[in-house]
């Protein structure tokens, strides 16, 4: 019996033995499975730390586009990181153009703070903060749109001077970006300034879009996008400018005989925060809204040049519904554009608030970065 119960004890301390090293082991193999776990668990106690202090929410994005264009396009993928980044507790709701009203219905929405976001065209606010007409005067910016998109990302006149601006009217603008050059479309095929002469030339609520049209000739009149299509098939509106992409989407081609590629102009959009909302965020909100729209300026470059290009095509594709695509030459467009610096100092006397100042530093930011 002695025997029996000594190697019996022998044994178990030999199966111990045994065990220890398989708990121990340093054998990659045997590592992997607790390094997935450790990271699996990181990842989520990062993303714990990230919305530690961020309560559910639901903000409402409005846009001036339908689902498919850039804007809306925008709104989507901006609602996809903000999900993303805050562990899904702020949901982003995007509104396509017409679901909260027209584009000045929009602005008021905004300003009221019955919605937090929206991308906006400065033409639609030029009667209540008169410096952002400055995106109504026509060859101001560089022809390449790569250049223009960097200077709305860095112009201290744009994001400083303008923004202030705009918050004046609880309107703060996060971001200003291109949706593509502009191009006129009509049915008299527009290659001169002579052929704007008593042109029907759709405008927004600008008194400077007015001014520049009528420069060339042309009789301006302000016009709702929502009522343009309708309007240019009645001839109440004979002509109109807008990217490509949009222009073919919104199917203005369909009762328009030309489009002329004129490089005239950027179609800039704003994404902008109701002021009151944006500054009572929390530090850490503040820093992941801002990031986004800092991030998402090259996404949205390549988002609009994508789909003007992919538009172009097949509107020159398009059989049932022709169109004469009519490109500028360089000595076209100085005709138009010796007409066009002229309307820069009436800006500077009739339009600006602060004679002229953000536009004088921002065609010295402009010169600089050619």
């Amino acid at each position: 019996m002695l025997f029996v119960l000594m190697l019996s004890l022998f044994l178990a301390a030999c199966g111990g033995e045994t065990e220890e090293p398989e708990e121990n082991s340093d054998e990659p193999a045997n590592d992997e499975p607790a390094n997935e776990d450790t990271e699996n668990a990181a990842g989520e106690n990062e993303g714990e730390t990230a919305g530690a202090d961020i309560e559910e929410a639901e903000w409402k994005f409005i846009t001036e586009e339908l689902d498919g264009q850039v804007q809306y396009e925008y709104a989507e993928e901006f609602a996809k990181r903000i999900s993303e980044k805050t562990g899904g507790k702020i949901t982003v709701t995007p509104y396509e153009y017409g679901g909260l009203g027209s584009e000045v219905d929009q602005v008021k929405s905004l300003q009221q703070g019955a919605v937090q976001l929206a991308v906006m065209s400065p033409g639609f606010t030029g009667n209540m903060v008169k410096e952002g007409q400055i995106f109504a005067l026509h060859y101001l910016f560089p022809s390449d749109q790569r250049a223009t998109q960097d200077i709305l990302n860095t112009s201290e006149a744009i994001n400083t001077d303008l923004r202030a601006r705009y918050e004046e009217y609880d309107i703060s603008p996060l971001g200003f970006w291109t949706e593509g050059a502009m191009a006129w479309t009509s049915n008299v095929g527009i290659e001169e300034p002579a052929d704007f002469e008593g042109l029907k030339m759709r405008v927004q609520e600008s008194p400077l879009m007015i001014k520049s049209y009528e420069a060339y000739g042309a009789a301006p009149q302000s016009l709702s996008w929502g009522e343009l299509y309708t309007g240019l098939e009645r001839g109440t509106v004979e002509g109109q400018e807008n990217p490509i992409f949009f222009i073919y989407d919104a199917k203005f081609h369909e009762v328009q005989d030309t489009m002329t590629i004129s490089n005239h102009n950027n179609y800039v959009a704003m994404t902008t925060a109701n002021t009151s909302w944006y500054n009572g965020l929390s530090d850490n909100l503040k820093k992941i809204v801002d990031e986004t729209i800092a991030d998402m300026q090259d996404w949205v470059f390549d988002k609009q040049t994508e789909l003007n290009n992919q538009f172009l095509e097949e509107m020159k594709a398009n059989e049932e519904y022709p169109t004469e695509i009519i490109e500028l030459t360089e000595e076209q467009r100085a005709a138009f554009e010796e007409l066009a610096v002229d309307v820069r100092e009436f800006y500077r006397t009739d339009v600006s608030t602060v004679d002229g100042a953000i536009l004088d530093k921002l065609e010295g930011e402009i010169e600089a970065a050619e």
